[in-house]
């Protein structure tokens, strides 16, 4: 198995959205694209899936030291094989790389956040930082650019966080801040023990709005010149907003069930997402 086949396999996989929002890319953006997913994936699989935290944390030095082998061009696993060419051709900086291993170390320790600010570090180490390699890689000519993406991985995140409330319960991990929680009136222990009552659903509602300030920002800010280039973060940032959608139609009743859209939906929601941004290029192209 070649490394990009490696990679492939890992993105397959998964059926994550990731993956649904790069199909359509050229080839080389393809690999490189898949490449990152499939780093991302192993590093956030050494944290789930490693009962000692010290074990975990000698495995994600061990990718730390992969990284910086990588960039002296001496890649020893198949992801960070596959991921070279993609360092070369678009730049992507070794330091957002070691910041999303980071990212990964921050779930060591057990989930607990004082406040948004010390959740907002979170998400923009597993989450942001994710938005602007992947930006890199897609291509962009203005700089605000990357605040599109960074605004649009904190939306991502806070989505992830509402739809994995449950999930990540039953893992002793709560993502919502502990001043949202109060203010809520809602304890830990409700979260941890599965109490849902409408001072849960208040706080999810909550929770759920400052996730559409940032997907509304992050629309804001993509310059036009950047859509067609940034269409895949486009399509990913309709799937979630679409699986968001579904939450709150439900009720936010997340901590018996995870709501995930099915692979047809998100097929569909890419095509309908691709197929309005030629139109929106059209009539740019039309109007000039």
């Amino acid at each position: 198995m070649t490394p990009d086949e490696y990679c492939q396999q890992q993105a397959g996989a998964s059926g994550s959205s990731f993956y649904y929002s790069f199909l359509s890319l050229p080839p080389a953006q393809r690999r490189g694209i898949t490449a990152l997913y499939a780093f991302c994936r192993e590093v956030d699989d050494v944290v789930d899936e490693c009962s000692d935290p010290q074990i975990a944390r000698v495995k994600l030095a061990w990718w730390r030291e992969e990284i910086g082998n990588t960039f002296l061009d001496k890649p020893s696993h198949p992801v960070t094989r596959a991921l070279l060419p993609a360092i070369h051709a678009y730049a992507l900086p070794q330091a957002l790389l070691l910041e999303l291993i980071d990212g990964m170390e921050m779930d060591l320790q057990p989930a607990r956040y004082a406040s948004f600010d010390d959740l907002s570090l979170y998400c923009h180490r597993v989450a942001s930082v994710v938005g602007m390699l992947s930006a890199g890689i897609f291509g962009y000519r203005h700089a605000r650019t990357l605040d599109f993406a960074r605004h649009l991985g904190m939306a991502l995140q806070l989505t992830n966080i509402i739809r994995d409330v449950g999930e990540d319960a039953r893992r002793n991990r709560i993502y919502l801040p502990a001043e949202d929680l109060q203010r809520f009136q809602v304890s830990a222990a409700d979260i941890l023990h599965g109490r849902e009552s409408d001072a849960l659903y208040a706080l999810m509602a909550f929770q759920a709005e400052r996730a559409e300030l940032y997907y509304r920002q992050a629309q804001d800010l993509l310059p036009a010149e950047d859509r067609r280039a940034q269409l895949p973060s486009l399509v990913m940032a309709e799937i979630y907003h679409a699986n968001l959608a579904e939450i709150r139609a439900d009720g936010f009743h997340v901590l018996h069930h995870k709501i995930a859209l099915p692979p047809l939906r998100k097929l569909w929601i890419a095509w309908k997402t691709r197929r309005r941004e030629r139109r929106r290029a059209r009539r740019v192209t039309a109007g000039a």
